[in-house]
């Protein structure tokens, strides 16, 4: 079994979908904003990776706590700078033991986005 996609519904569907854009670097995959019924995006980085699935649904967006999405990059002091520099407001470094370390974004539903 392999892991397709985390959905996330949106009401702030446009500025979802830069955010994961600009600070994660992810692409548009699919998207179905003109399909009609709710307008849907796919997101990921290469094919083979999870999508990020953004619905735009302000009948039920995203408002619980508690969910935490993780991306691994290759430098994650050099993420963390590039976050700072975009406005993106990271969190301070975390390390909770030697080798690990991390930091967290939020997106703008509110989704804890942990780039280790």
């Amino acid at each position: 079994m392999k892991m397709a996609h985390i959905t996330i519904n949106t009401a702030k569907l446009d500025e979802s979908i830069r955010f994961y854009q600009t600070a994660l670097g992810l692409n548009i995959a699919e998207d179905f904003r003109a399909a009609g019924g709710l307008p849907i995006v796919f997101l990921r980085g290469a094919s083979d990776e999870v999508s990020v699935e953004l619905i735009e649904n302000a009948d039920q967006p995203y408002s619980g706590a508690g969910l935490s999405i993780g991306f691994h990059v290759d430098d994650v002091q050099a993420a963390r700078e590039q976050a700072e520099r975009d406005g993106f407001h990271p969190s301070p470094m975390i390390s909770p033991k030697p080798g690990v370390m991390f930091f967290f974004l939020e997106d703008p539903n509110g989704v804890k986005i942990q780039l280790t």
